[in-house]
């Protein structure tokens, strides 16, 4: 059985029109199970954004300027993406290792830019794009705004840190980060993380309006085997106000055929109350109208909860 674009739209829970605000997807104190409308809006932290529970990563197995999604092509890829706006989906992740840039503007130029969200990401390691120089903050930021055609982008994060220290190694960065936010060219900043320590540096840290952050309910390709010990660290973060952006929910792909460890993820995820929307690399549009039903069902069986 497959959800459809038809049914969903007739049952009022697809579109601008049928999406909900929802401030948190478990808030604190005792509610009911939230709408089970997987493209349902929600508050990404206290950034005054509001992005879909379910949003697009489009730099699955990405990097040097390509991903599993543009290696499709370009009539493939900007196909999937209408088709992800279609049912809903308002929030779409990019980076410059990814190289979607281009296809995302040619998709998104046509929709009013009040309705949608972007985020990208800085590298500024070696290999991964490839040019040899790194630039500051501020180019880099321009080009981004030229490639997707566009005046401002709404989430720019420093790309994969994996040391403690990284507010310290990347305090110019972040300065000229914070001026672009001032200016209304970016509307939030933060950064994208791929180790336990650089996951904790980000508590107490004003600077940090949100974290993309890897966790399913197996550990794999996350911070730290247990997945315990990253939603612990998740929860302190999201405490404090700051937007979480779940990635890798099957695991970097590690068990995307398996129906039973995606359902059981989902479920994890989204009963933390601490993952404020879920980035998921679809490669087909089958796959956007299966986790739609998958999200739907794992919604409908939430129970309610007391944090």
């Amino acid at each position: 059985m497959k959800i459809t674009r038809r049914r969903f739209i007739n049952t009022g829970i697809a579109g601008v029109t049928g999406l909900t605000l929802y401030p948190s997807l478990l808030a604190n104190k005792l509610i009911p199970p939230p709408v089970t409308d997987p493209f349902q809006l929600v508050s990404l932290g206290n950034t005054g954004i509001t992005v879909p529970l379910v949003s697009s990563g489009t730099g699955y197995s990405g990097g040097n300027r390509q991903s599993n999604q543009t290696r499709q092509g370009k009539e493939k890829f900007e196909a999937l993406l209408h088709y992800e706006f279609e049912w809903g989906i308002r929030f779409f992740d990019c980076a410059d290792t990814y190289g979607t840039h281009p296809y995302v503007a040619s998709v998104l130029q046509s929709k009013p830019r009040d309705k949608y969200i972007l985020s990208s990401k800085i590298w500024f390691h070696s290999g991964g794009i490839p040019e040899k120089e790194r630039p500051d903050a501020d180019v880099v930021f321009h080009r981004f705004l030229k490639e997707l055609k566009t005046d401002y982008i709404d989430l720019l994060l420093i790309h994969c840190l994996t040391d403690s220290n990284w507010p310290e190694k990347f305090e110019k960065q972040m300065e000229i980060m914070e001026k672009l936010k001032k200016k209304g060219l970016i509307r939030a900043h933060g950064v994208s993380i791929h180790s336990l320590n650089a996951l904790k540096a980000c508590l107490d840290n004003p600077w940090v309006d949100f974290v993309h952050t890897r966790i399913n309910a197996y550990g794999d390709a996350m911070d730290d085997r247990n997945p315990e010990v990253v939603a612990g660290v998740l929860k302190q973060l999201h405490a404090q106000g700051k937007g979480i952006v779940g990635m890798k929910l099957i695991g970097n792909g590690n068990f995307r055929n398996d129906p039973e460890k995606i359902d059981e993820s989902l479920r994890y995820v989204l009963s933390l109350g601490s993952v404020d929307t879920m980035i998921i690399g679809f490669e087909k549009p089958e796959e956007v109208d299966d986790y739609a039903l998958r999200v739907e069902k794992t919604l409908k069986a939430l129970p309610a909860v007391v944090e």
